[in-house]
């Protein structure tokens, strides 16, 4: 699995990092960045933090 951020509608309001800071970090230019290549073992908290964000930024590609 791979969660991919789209930095075109990311806005950075940073519940993502809130959901896993393992997973997700806002950067300083205020967009969200995966910190693992292969989250599988955080999925839960993936679909939690795609369901979560307002912009709808993220996605989850097998």
């Amino acid at each position: 699995m791979k969660v991919i951020v789209n930095r075109d509608l990311c806005v950075g309001h940073g519940l993502c990092e809130a959901v896993d800071p393992g997973l997700f970090e806002v950067g300083e230019d205020g967009i969200a960045h995966v910190l693992c290549d292969d989250p599988a073992d955080r999925a839960e908290a993936a679909r939690t933090a795609v369901a979560t964000c307002p912009s709808h930024a993220l996605r989850i590609e097998p």
